[in-house]
């Protein structure tokens, strides 16, 4: 990382699909990124801090430690330019997204304009943030609560952010481990006793992951609540067996019970649209003996806990459906010869799944069931009244709509049934 400092950086080799909330969270734990230039068609960026002795911790911390994003590792070195001077109106994406971060940054900051010694600071006005964080479902690690906001999920639906000041005025960091971290220090030792990352998390640093669906970044994107910032959130959590990541055995239970579903209206194929949102469904089998319960089966236990922690309590057919994890292991199928009467079906090779490709961006849009539908993939010949007629069919009443003529055709829709 040559040249002389400067509070602009120069980052290089940038993955090609990367956004401007990924670069810019490069620079938040170090201080306040004034400016942000994107040039994409050469996968470079400039980076404007507030100080440039924020822009040297930067540079220095990523000196001991490879930045890496979308597991591509990524260069920053100072920049020639001592200030950043961009054209809003070709640079407007990259600019909206800076000001939203610095919005966020600027309720947390303290007035301007004042002088305060760090023993003098009150509570109210205290540099250390407490955190709580409830309904805490997966682990959570200090990598995931260095870029934490108040409110926010940091996995969709749980470990909800609870952040207000702390009593206390410094925190005096000895060691960078598991525990504690000073994020300006990564010479810090890991402490006698008290063991460094384990080396199975430490590996899956460099690995691109998309931990249910969020994209690796450090603030909240367009599409999730909170995005993870980094590979150590998913393989801590992975390292406990509750979600997926690439190369690691997601665990648990693939098969879901699904309970108290309208036997006159639900059938397999209902069933595998409804649970295909949040999973690649191998297997549905509605029981012979209790038509409104059915067995349906994942394609790996961080996909049933994604679909049971959605859709347990929701309403379909007018019937609020209780999903449980099953003690069965597997759905089995129908002897062969033997009607079951159309109850049981095997999905394993419907060309309808959506997590089939590693990296989709279908993981990047899991959320919670909702009024409004997005529709994707329709044929040109297809129009609005088309699709009004269509959902009307289904009993439903479309309340809004907006068609969005672009090469992909994105439509948007608000029911109500």
């Amino acid at each position: 990382m040559d040249g002389a400092p400067s509070r602009v950086l120069h980052i290089r080799k940038l993955p090609g699909e990367v956004t401007e909330t990924e670069v810019i969270a490069l620079g938040l734990p170090f201080g306040k990124v004034t400016n942000i230039l994107m040039l994409k068609g050469k996968n470079q960026a400039f980076l404007e801090l507030a100080t440039e002795e924020a822009a040297i911790t930067m540079v220095n911390y990523y000196s001991a430690v490879t930045p890496h994003l979308r597991n591509q590792p990524i260069y920053i070195q100072y920049s020639n330019h001592k200030e950043l001077k961009t054209d809003n109106t070709l640079n407007q994406r990259a600019q909206a997204v800076l000001q939203a971060v610095t919005a966020v940054q600027a309720t947390n900051a303290p007035i301007s304009g004042t002088t305060v010694s760090e023993s003098a600071v009150t509570p109210a006005q205290s540099p250390v943030l407490r955190i709580i964080i409830d309904n805490m479902y997966y682990p959570v690690t200090l990598d995931v609560l260095h870029q934490a906001l108040d409110g926010q999920n940091i996995y969709n639906a749980c470990c909800t952010l609870r952040i207000d000041f702390s009593k206390l005025v410094n925190l005096n960091v000895k060691y960078n481990n598991d525990k504690s971290r000073d994020y300006t220090r990564p010479d810090l030792p890991s402490g006698d006793g008290q063991p460094a990352l384990d080396p199975a998390i430490a590996a899956a640093f460099a690995k691109e992951t998309s931990l249910l669906g969020l994209p690796v970044a450090a603030v909240p994107g367009a599409l999730s609540p909170l995005a993870i910032p980094n590979a150590a959130a998913a393989a801590a959590a992975a390292a406990a067996g509750r979600v997926g990541m690439p190369g690691v055995s997601a665990g648990g239970n693939t098969v879901l019970l699904v309970s108290n579903l309208n036997e006159e209206m639900v059938t397999p194929q209902s069933l595998f649209t409804l649970f295909g949102v949040y999973g690649d469904v191998q297997r549905v089998k509605i029981l012979y003996n209790k038509k409104d319960s059915a067995l349906i089966q994942m394609a790996d236990g961080n996909q049933s806990q994604l679909a049971m922690s959605h859709l347990n309590g929701q309403k379909m057919y007018g019937k609020i459906i209780r999903v449980t994890l099953s003690k069965h292991q597997t759905v089995q199928l129908p002897r062969e010869g033997l009607d079951d009467q159309g109850l049981t079906k095997d999905f394993g090779n419907s060309p309808l799944h959506r997590f089939k490709k590693p990296g989709s961006k279908n993981f990047q849009n899991i959320f919670p069931p909702s009024a409004t539908l997005h529709l994707s993939n329709i044929p040109p010949s297809v129009a609005e009244e088309d699709l009004r007629t269509l959902f009307a069919n289904t009993g439903g009443t479309v309340k809004a709509f907006k068609f969005f003529k672009e090469i992909t055709r994105w439509h948007f829709f608000r029911c109500q049934q």
